[in-house]
């Protein structure tokens, strides 16, 4: 019989479940290295496999979603460096990591290298945008740092040629990969910057393995960048290759052919513009010169009008003007005076006496003849 101080019963599944959450905190993220053994890779995409070494084996998983972004194809009997989460595969308790991220050894060696000098150059600034130079939006001319017989220079060169062939192009040749290409591309950084003949760099090389890519990494090479008094765009490998000189670059491009975009404007989009400005300019001026050819039309007219000459040629013919009006009027009233004056003349001549004495006279001769007719009679 159980009592009250028994513990708590699990079931199977409470206890698979509670084992492979204390798995995943306790070992949320760890690196892991060891052989390949029984790698499958069935229609779903996934990988299951074992990693061993000569004690110990372990069960894991690499979902589709983290196994298609491997640069290599992991075969049994490889050895390799893993990171993933520890956990616990519920439905038969079976122990397991699940992998987020797998390279062979060698490379993984460099790769933890690569996170510690990452790291460290972060605590120091060096990949701060406080430090990150604008790029000159019309180079004049443009340096390269790469190898003069690679195939990242002509690309470059290309490109350089399509968008913006009037800027010049200074190579600085440098190994770009093994022992002596860090120290070299250092020393091309020295004297790209102290003679300071170009207005923007371009370090490029093509894609390549971690080991290949690995100058760019090195510390002095991304110090040098960093003093470096002129922009620096890195395009470095492929679009998924990540160095420290891309950290510490003023701009990041992912391949070279893409750092030569970057670094220039495109010249047919740059000539649109400047035609669309130029028909812009010319009809602002000539409707400018129609506006002032009309406003001096108008103003020599107006001067015209002003003019002391047109002044007087006006009042010249106001006063005939104003002459024939007296004239005109003068002799109108001239005539009408003489109207008048012709008829009180009239009336004058009428009233005058001397038109009353003949019919007086007679009439006085009828008188004194009648008067004496009836003195006769008398």
């Amino acid at each position: 019989m159980l009592n009250s101080q028994d513990q708590h019963i699990y079931s199977v599944s409470q206890l698979n479940r509670e084992a492979r959450l204390l798995l995943e905190q306790q070992f949320s993220s760890i690196w892991l290295e060891g052989e390949i053994s029984n790698l499958a890779r069935p229609a779903s995409g996934h990988w299951y496999l074992s990693l061993k070494d000569q004690q110990a084996q372990l069960r894991c998983a690499m979902f589709k979603n983290r196994n298609r972004t491997l640069r290599f194809a992991p075969q049994n009997g490889d050895q390799v460096l893993v990171r993933g989460v520890l956990g616990l595969y519920e439905a038969r308790g079976d122990f397991q990591l699940i992998i987020d991220r797998m390279e062979p050894v060698g490379e993984g060696q460099l790769q933890r290298r690569f996170e510690q000098m990452r790291a460290k150059l972060l605590a120091e600034g060096l990949f701060d945008d406080a430090h990150k130079q604008p790029l000159p939006p019309y180079p004049q001319s443009i340096g390269v740092i790469t190898s003069p017989t690679g195939a990242a220079i002509r690309d470059v060169l290309h490109v350089l040629r399509r968008r913006f062939p009037s800027a010049g192009v200074v190579v600085y040749p440098t190994a770009v990969q093994g022992d002596s290409a860090a120290p070299q591309l250092v020393e091309a950084l020295r004297i790209a910057s102290s003679r300071r003949e170009t207005d923007v760099l371009l370090m490029v090389r093509g894609g390549g393995s971690l080991e290949d890519l690995w100058p760019f990494n090195e510390e002095t090479v991304a110090r040098a960048i960093h003093a470096c008094t002129l922009p620096v765009v890195s395009g470095v490998g492929h679009e998924t290759d990540l160095t420290l000189a891309d950290l510490v670059a003023d701009q990041r491009a992912p391949t070279p052919s893409a750092a030569a975009e970057v670094a220039t404007p495109d010249g047919r989009e740059l000539r649109d513009v400047v035609n669309g400005l130029a028909n812009t300019l010319q009809q602002k001026t000539l409707r400018q010169v129609h506006q002032t050819q009309t406003r001096s039309q108008e103003l020599h007219t107006r001067l015209l009008a002003q003019h002391p000459r047109q002044q007087l040629t006006q009042k010249s013919q106001r006063v005939d003007e104003l002459e024939s009006r007296l004239l005109s009027t003068c002799r109108r009233r001239l005539a009408d005076e003489q109207q008048r004056i012709a008829f009180l003349q009239r009336r004058l001549q009428n009233a005058s006496p001397q038109h009353h004495l003949p019919r007086l006279c007679d009439r006085i001769q009828d008188q004194l003849t009648r008067l004496s007719l009836h003195q006769h009679r008398d």
